[in-house]
């Protein structure tokens, strides 16, 4: 069996919110009642003693209500009304006007006596009429006596039961009341959050994520509905990029396995005929099959490097020399490019990234500038307070063409028959931006490119990396 509290959970948001108002406009009813109630049943209260005071009996009525009380006639003598008028005697006996007698409590007898000044209390008559008692004190000569005036609470109870009942009327048709608006402020108010689950329904079950939803006014459920929009904005382009990549990536793949399947098959035929080819073409397929492979696993390589989400890191980052990183990115390019003449100026500068993740960039920027250099040209290198630029003397790249070079895929028409994948440059921006730095290519003056990166550092090491790793600062 459930609980309450499982049970209220369990209520849509609209009967919760609907439920929550009736209960705290109860609640508040409830104490602005109860306080209602109490305070003018004090005032009340206080108006019936005020009575009582001024209800005094002269000296005659008080002598005859005596004489009666001596010669025990019935007759009353000085009672009207609702009162009960009593003499009190200082031995305790009592003589009764009006109506029932009520018994004398020892605050009365200490007033008859003299002891107190006045008794006010509240208590029962014989006939079990509840009653408010002032007793006061009377000299008769040397005699001292007591005179109690009493009316009774009924009057009091008569009116606070009406008052009961009428504030009690109006407490539950506020709450109903209550209730009926919270019902109806609920519904209007979450009609753009049932749009919103609408959508998110319609995009779970349909994968459309071209919905959108409309945006009216600055309000919480604006800034909510904005940003779905964008979220569902942001899929969409996810999942664009993802087809395109795929389709991409399959294009990339078809040509480099079309070809090794070729000469696969080419060689497989050889061995199934016995017709052995000549020594030269089948170095030049066994040549081709391994340019092929490595060209395959390049961009096998690539595909994972970018299929990493951009907020993982490939690695740790630690303070590494750029300088250092970038001589052994030059030792690379040499091996690729021994016709060309390298002039590099380093100057030393320490940057956090990922040593691995940034000497791969820094090579690819290196290879972008081998592969468009002339035969026999020369590759300008310069590192000067954390910017690097890397200069050829190539044909350049026409300023169109500019704002695609770092996109995936991306291949300049010039450059369609160069090996490569097209992946080089957007792993480039890639790791430079994760570095906190930036990456631009221009055309250079006089010809060619100029690949620019800025990344933040310093020119000397932390000394705590001095310290503890000993690093190069030459």
């Amino acid at each position: 069996m459930r609980g309450p509290v499982e049970w209220f959970r369990s209520r849509p948001l609209r009967s919760r919110l609907a439920l929550l108002t009736a209960t705290a406009v109860a609640v508040a009813v409830a104490a602005v009642s109860l306080a209602c109630w109490f305070v003018t049943r004090a005032q009340l209260e206080a108006e019936l003693d005020s009575s009582l005071r001024s209800s005094r009996l002269d000296a005659g009525s008080v002598q005859a209500l005596l004489a009666t009380c001596r010669d025990r006639s019935e007759a009353p003598v000085a009672a009207a009304g609702s009162y009960t008028v009593q003499i009190i005697l200082t031995d305790g006996t009592v003589c009764t006007s009006g109506r029932s007698p009520v018994a004398a409590e020892e605050t009365d007898l200490a007033v008859a006596r003299g002891q107190l000044e006045y008794a006010l209390h509240t208590t029962k008559a014989d006939d079990g009429t509840e009653m408010r008692v002032y007793t006061y004190p009377v000299r008769q000569g040397p005699v001292g006596l007591g005179v109690s005036v009493a009316r009774p609470l009924s009057e009091i109870d008569n009116s606070m039961g009406t008052l009961g009942w009428v504030l009690l009327l109006v407490s539950g048709i506020g709450v109903v009341g209550a209730g009926a608006a919270g019902l109806w402020v609920a519904r209007t108010g979450l009609e753009p959050v049932n749009r919103l689950t609408g959508a998110v329904e319609h995009v779970a079950a349909t994968e459309d994520l071209t919905v959108r939803i409309p945006v009216e006014g600055e309000d919480e459920i604006a800034r909510l509905s904005r940003s779905f929009n964008a979220m569902t904005a942001a899929l969409a382009v996810s999942r664009d990029r993802q087809s395109q990549l795929i389709a991409d990536a399959g294009h990339e793949l078809r040509t480099p396995l079309t070809s090794l399947r070729t000469n696969i098959e080419l060689l497989a035929r050889s061995e199934e005929t016995g017709r052995a080819l000549p020594p030269e073409d089948r170095r030049a397929l066994m040549a081709s099959v391994k340019a092929q492979m490595t060209e395959l696993a390049a961009l096998i390589g690539d595909l994972q490097e970018l299929a990493r989400p951009d907020a993982v890191q490939p690695g740790p980052l630690e303070v590494v020399p750029l300088h250092t990183i970038l001589r052994s990115a030059l030792d690379r390019a040499r091996l690729r490019g021994p016709e060309l003449t390298f002039v590099a100026d380093l100057a030393p500068w320490y940057v956090r990234a990922e040593p691995a993740a940034l000497e791969r960039a820094l090579v690819n920027i290196l290879d972008n500038a081998v592969k468009f250099s002339p035969p026999r040209g020369t590759v300008e290198v310069a590192l000067m307070r954390g910017e690097v630029t890397v200069r050829d003397h190539g044909p350049g790249i026409p300023p169109e063409e500019l704002p695609h070079v770092f996109d995936r895929f991306w291949r300049s028409p010039s450059a369609r028959s160069l090996p490569g994948s097209g992946l080089g440059l957007s792993i480039v921006a890639r790791t430079v931006h994760q570095a906190g730095g930036t990456v631009a290519l221009t055309a250079a003056e006089g010809g060619g490119t100029s690949a620019v990166l800025r990344l933040p550092g310093a020119p000397t090491p932390p000394p705590s990396v001095v310290a503890e790793e000993g690093v190069d600062q030459a």
